[in-house]
């Protein structure tokens, strides 16, 4: 029995050691390279921290950027209100004044800049054979909207005449409606075949002496003018219109005028590009005759968006932006802990 305990008791002994060297790693000898190594990873652990935290502040100046956006918007509103209101008083003032002869004024004499929107009082003869039709535009005719055309005609001189217009200029008449343009179209349609159409010769042989009278005088009367009645025009200067991007362009060779374009209609009409060109204002229509419908001058000191219009935008993005600035307000600050 003792050789068995004493058996077992060396036995625990040697395998007790063996567990307890597995168990316990030896000591590791202290060394620089060991400590380096350790520094440095203490210190990229340090930089990265700092780093994150300089990205977390510009992160959340990031959130006052849209409010400062609506806040410049609401500003750049508050200018252009008071570039409108300006803008209208000059037409206002303009069109206030007496309306200018203008057989005394010429392009030459005076640029567009400095006779837009102002009236003028022009006398001479239509041209109607050269009008062109710009549209379509609609008009709202006792709460029924209705599509026409604005009716350009050239005003030519009268001979001889010191009152009338010295050089041609271009005449917004005013709206007219589409069924007005299209008997325009086919009528110059018809000249045009009529014109192009050759008339058969005569026999000389046949004809008397008289009927060779008779027939040169009616060539004759047939080769005067008929007589054409002299119009006074009161309109406002104007310039080209500035078409927005989904205007399609104007093609003349198919008489298909969408906006207007001084020079080019002052080309197709025959006339030089730098003709003037004015729109009617005469507000006394002759009711057995109401087309051509003259501009409103109303609507020339009136604009798509006006200063109450700014007004209201300006109003819009100020709120806007406190509520954007008050939402970044809230995000950043610190949230109370719940006992």
């Amino acid at each position: 029995m003792s050789s068995i305990s004493k058996t077992l008791t060396k036995f625990r002994t040697i395998n007790g050691g063996s567990l307890l060297k597995q168990r316990v790693p030896p000591p590791q000898p202290f060394s620089a390279a060991s400590s380096s190594s350790s520094t440095s990873t203490f210190t990229s652990q340090v930089q990265a921290a700092e780093k994150g935290r300089g990205d977390s502040n510009w992160s959340k100046w990031l959130l006052f950027v849209p409010g400062a956006i609506t806040f410049g918007l609401g500003t750049w509103q508050i200018l252009r209100r008071q570039d409108k209101i300006e803008m209208l008083e000059y037409r206002q003032k303009r069109l206030e004044m007496e309306p200018l002869k203008f057989n005394v004024i010429s392009p030459s004499t005076e640029s567009l800049d400095s006779l837009e929107f102002r009236r003028v009082a022009c006398k001479g003869v239509f041209d109607e054979k050269s009008s062109i039709f710009v549209g379509p535009r609609s008009r709202s005719i006792s709460g029924v909207t209705e599509n026409g055309y604005y009716v350009i005609t050239p005003l030519m001189p009268i001979p001889n005449n010191p009152d009338s217009v010295q050089s041609p200029i271009l005449v917004n008449r005013g709206w007219v409606p589409r069924s007005r343009r299209d008997k325009f179209l086919e009528a110059s349609q018809d000249s045009e075949l009529h014109s192009n159409v050759a008339h058969p010769p005569v026999q000389q042989s046949e004809q008397s002496s008289r009927w060779r009278f008779w027939s040169k005088k009616t060539n004759i009367l047939e080769d005067q003018p008929p007589a054409v009645a002299s119009v006074e025009v009161v309109g406002v200067v104007r310039g080209s219109e500035k078409p927005s991007i989904f205007v399609p362009a104007n093609d003349p060779s198919s008489h298909q005028w969408f906006y207007i374009d001084i020079p080019a209609i002052a080309r197709a009409s025959g006339l030089p590009e730098s003709t003037v060109y004015i729109e009617d204002t005469n507000e006394n229509i002759n009711p057995s005759n109401p087309y051509p419908v003259p501009k409103d001058v109303n609507t020339l000191i009136c604009s798509s968006v006006m200063p109450q219009d700014h007004l209201n935008y300006t109003l819009t993005w100020y709120s806007l932006s406190a509520a954007v600035t008050f939402m970044a307000f809230k995000r950043l600050s610190p949230k109370k802990s719940q006992r």
